[in-house]
């Protein structure tokens, strides 16, 4: 398959679809960007900074997208020259010089400074006349505390300088790290080059300068004896800054090789590449030049990029962006196994770039074109994307976003943190409504804290806090998706406000009901034809988009379902999220049980049975149908219809466990049985 300017615009119309259009990801890094933001006062407030990193930050949400994170303390000051240290207050820092005198390129030494009373000493190791943090020990300790506060049922395990695991299939690489704003003496080359070569441009390199960067806890692979205490230079922040200046081809070009490598290069063999390796070679190609960036030149670039990987490894040679005396194959990709991939590579060289057709994502794209002469695709129809879809992306970006609390504090601060963001002149309508439905979510969950709060003693102050909650709540509900209604519905139904409960479900079944609402997937014609797309993207979030309800392990709004979210909880799930449709039918079979209203609880109990035998996802996604049955019985349990219940549980039991209630549902069915032996010896 030749280089034709045809199949690198079909390629490059199908990786949109396939990757993501420049707008959706320009939505996914402002939701991110954003939220970060709004997080930041209050992590910093508990003495640390966390950033998103990785794939998913720089615009990714491709499935085999892991979430990476970063974790520095606050307190911790490093500095690449002793001078440096009157930048900082010793009595409130602790001071640690970066040392690179004889480490290998892109490591350092970690040297303290100030008394040891400011550091844990379990991390100190004397090394030539002075206090050195070791990386392993650091390492150690922060697996050791992730894997004391995580539920054994999480496997998680050290991976080179993170903690790894899975939470709910998905992967996460978490480092705990310390950061540096004076960039190490090692990367003054790396300035110059930029400033060569003209890549990153001036604006982007001040930026990029401006960061911290970080040293992760690993040491080099090498067998000096000291590399315990060496720690590597990581430069995620200039790299999520260097993926945002790609355009659109560019970035496309990086995921191609990313699909490349997962499903050709790796696919059933052990790994010696990692994306890491198609970031940094798709850096050196645009930092070198000469090359046109455009959708009908992609083929041509990826061939650019993968001829430098096949150079890289026929040498053994793979210089770091950042610090190239750094060979990232060193100790790595040698010996037996280099050749076996130097003769896999060059089995591809040999085919061109028809090896893509060994990747059953990119033949399922480039068939059409290549079986039909005549089949052309303009650039312009990737780039499309209808409002449906992508009010659709917005929605999924933002339901991702947790801003929980274990404090009312942390609500606070992140409200004040909320509103000062909202100042800002340069925000993206994206940004701005991240901030609104941050908003509505803080608001919830603060409301809810204090509904649990057992302080006010008074009449006075219980009527205050009432008054509050409801306030509160009112104004989520005024703020974020129309499922926001139902956790006012909810604490009405706690407080024992069954008629109040009851008109705040309807309202919320009617709007629920239109046909152009968007819960996990829309349909666009009906959607467009119910002109959504003409009202503003705030107004449309409030009525025209749905989410699930999500309850809060520690944080009991129904009486109900408080078993449910204990055991979730002790399995590793600390949300138990319904589908509201669901939740809109449980409130008014329990509100009308209540009330003694029981024809219309029988009518509600009918309608939720109905939905789950007939629902085809709509309503009920398959992830959700645990708990729905099991809501089902809970109902069918309190108006006394005992068999029912227990053919419900034991359905419950038949779904996908991932709201991870067996155990709770084990409990249930025992309990209805006793009560099925005591009315049989009746």
């Amino acid at each position: 398959m030749d280089h034709i300017p045809r199949l690198s615009e079909v390629l490059y119309v199908g990786l949109c679809r396939k990757i993501g259009t420049p707008t959706e990801v320009a939505i996914r890094r402002d939701v991110t960007d954003m939220y970060e933001m709004i997080e930041k006062p209050v992590n910093i407030q508990k003495g640390f900074v966390r950033i998103q990193s990785g794939s998913s930050k720089e615009g990714f949400r491709l499935r085999s997208s892991d979430i990476d994170r970063m974790f520095w303390p606050c307190d911790l000051k490093l500095i690449s020259d002793i001078s440096q240290s009157r930048l900082f207050n010793t009595s409130k820092h602790i001071i640690v010089v970066m040392e690179d005198s004889d480490t290998p390129p892109g490591f350092v030494r970690l040297r303290l400074l100030t008394p040891a009373r400011h550091i844990d000493t379990i991390f100190l190791v004397p090394f030539d006349g002075g206090a050195y943090i070791s990386s392993s020990l650091w390492r150690e300790r922060y697996f050791q505390f992730m894997y004391e506060v995580r539920p054994p049922s999480e496997k998680i395990r050290i991976h080179g300088p993170c903690t790894s695991g899975f939470t709910e299939s998905i992967e996460f690489d978490e480092a705990h790290c310390l950061a540096t704003i004076p960039w190490p003496k090692q990367l003054r080359n790396w300035v110059y080059r930029c400033q060569r070569y003209t890549w990153p441009p001036l604006p982007v390199l001040k930026i990029i300068l401006r960061n911290e960067c970080h040293c992760v806890p690993i040491g080099s692979k090498g067998v000096s004896t000291s590399n315990e205490l060496e720690w590597r230079l990581s430069f995620s922040l200039a790299e999520q800054q260097l993926v945002c200046t790609m355009n659109h081809t560019q970035f496309l070009c990086y995921g191609l090789l990313k699909i490349f490598l997962k499903e050709v290069i790796n696919y059933r063999k052990e790994p010696l590449l990692c994306s890491y390796y198609m970031k940094t070679t798709t850096f050196w190609i645009m930092q070198l030049g000469h090359r046109r960036w455009c959708p009908n030149n992609l083929l041509d670039c990826f061939w650019r990029c993968f001829k430098y990987l096949l150079h890289c490894v026929y040498r053994g040679l793979f210089h770091n962006f950042f610090i190239p005396e750094n060979n990232m194959f060193l100790n790595k990709v040698v010996g037996n196994a280099r050749e076996s991939l130097l003769q896999q590579l060059y089995q591809y060289y040999r085919m061109g770039v028809s090896c893509l057709l060994l990747s059953p994502t990119l033949r399922s794209i480039l068939e059409p074109a290549l079986s039909n002469l005549s089949f052309v695709l303009s650039p312009s129809e990737g780039e499309f994307i209808g409002i449906a879809d992508l009010d659709l992306c917005v929605l999924i970006e933002l339901l991702t976003l947790s801003f929980s609390a274990q404090h009312i504090w942390d609500s606070y601060l992140r409200l004040k943190s909320i509103n000062t963001l909202s100042l800002l002149i340069s925000i993206s309508p994206h940004q701005l409504l991240t901030l609104q439905y941050g908003t509505a979510q803080t608001l919830v969950e603060l409301a809810f804290i204090m509904a649990n709060s057992t302080s006010c003693c008074t009449h006075k102050n219980i009527y205050n806090l009432d008054t509050m909650i409801r306030g509160m709540l009112k104004m989520a509900a005024r703020l974020g998706p129309v499922t926001y209604l139902l956790y006012l519905s909810m604490y009405y139904y706690r407080m024992g406000r069954y008629d109040k409960t009851l008109y705040i479900t309807y309202l919320t079944k009617h709007r629920l009901s239109q046909t152009f609402i968007m819960y996990k997937y829309t349909d666009g014609q009906r959607y467009n034809e119910a002109t959504v797309g003409n009202l503003s993207l705030s107004r449309r979030m409030r009525e025209a988009w749905a989410s699930d309800v999500n309850l809060i392990y520690d944080i009991h709004c129904i009486g109900e379902l408080c078993l449910e979210q204990n055991v979730s909880q002790r399995n590793g799930r600390y949300l138990l999220s319904l589908s509201p449709f669901v939740m809109v039918e449980m409130l008014s079979v329990l509100s009308h049980y209540r009330l003694s209203n029981r024809s219309q609880c029988l009518q509600s109990l009918t309608d939720l049975q109905t939905m789950l035998l007939y629902d085809n996802g709509k309503y009920v996604p398959l992830l959700l149908r645990d708990i729905s049955w099991q809501v089902l019985g809970i109902c069918q349990h309190v108006v006394g219809d005992l068999h029912g219940a227990l053919q419900s549980y034991e359905e419950s039991l038949r779904q996908e466990p991932f709201n991870k209630i067996k155990e709770a549902t084990d409990c249930r069915i025992g309990c209805v049985n006793q009560q099925l032996q005591r009315n049989a010896h009746m």
